[in-house]
């Protein structure tokens, strides 16, 4: 099972400080970047993975989607999700992503956040993720970048802000990795960048976007502790659809 952390009270305190959690998708400077990788979600159906507090659950039918679905392990974080939705076409499911079996050909985007990295069995939920989109479908995801998953070293910690400074430890020995971040022994997977395109490749996607992201100068602008983030990419964001002609 997947480590549920954001249940941790101490986790749960800290992360709903974050810029991320107070304002939302406008408060995730990767945002710009991860949006310009959707298709048109007017009359889509949309799965959201990692759902958290259902921000993009509620974006997405604002922006037209039919029918949105947004899934959890957390249950403060689907209880603050279920208190600021008022919509009858959002449901919001408590679920593990280890074990998740999802319906073939039932969603035309599957959306995730920053969540892929906490599960242990990825090839199998990218199985169910790419059996579970329409032909044409398209798969959107953020990971924290394999850079800042490898460390692991005893001390090490991250910051909002940012100033994160420690070496790569063993960027090729994949597996869980131990972090204090928020609360301690957060636990992460690590993977390198082949392993999360190559996943995709081998399940039968094909790749549409890959992105290294860092902040532009216009965001550095105006939050000038992000400059730090141009040294090292922070975040991996990828696009993948299921092919129109594909084999079932």
């Amino acid at each position: 099972m997947t480590q549920n952390i954001y249940d941790d009270d101490t986790f749960f305190e800290g992360y709903s400080r974050l810029g991320r959690s107070i304002t939302g998708l406008d408060g995730a400077p990767e945002w710009p970047a991860l949006q310009a990788l959707l298709p048109d979600l007017h009359d889509r159906r949309v799965l959201d993975l990692g759902c958290g507090f259902g921000w993009f659950c509620r974006w997405a039918r604002q922006a037209g989607a039919a029918h949105v679905q947004g899934i959890d392990v957390s249950e403060k974080m689907l209880a603050r999700a279920i208190a600021t939705t008022s919509d009858a076409a959002i449901v919001y499911d408590r679920a593990d992503m280890e074990g998740l079996d999802l319906s073939a050909s039932s969603f035309d985007l599957v959306y995730s956040s920053l969540a892929f990295h906490y599960v242990a069995d990825l090839d199998r939920l990218m199985a169910q993720v790419y059996g579970a989109l329409v032909a044409g479908g398209r798969l959107v995801f953020s990971v924290e970048h394999p850079i800042f998953t490898a460390p692991s070293h005893p001390g090490w910690s991250e910051h909002e802000s940012g100033h994160r400074t420690w070496p790569v430890d063993g960027y090729l020995d994949e597996g869980p990795r131990s972090t204090d971040w928020l609360a301690k022994g957060v636990i992460k997977q690590h993977r390198t960048l082949a392993t999360y395109l190559n996943m995709l490749i081998g399940c039968g996607f094909a790749l549409v976007h890959v992105e290294e992201w860092g902040p532009t100068a216009a965001q550095i602008a105006s939050q000038p502790a992000w400059a730090d983030e141009r040294q090292r990419p922070p975040f991996l964001l990828v696009a993948a659809e299921r092919p129109v002609h594909s084999p079932a």
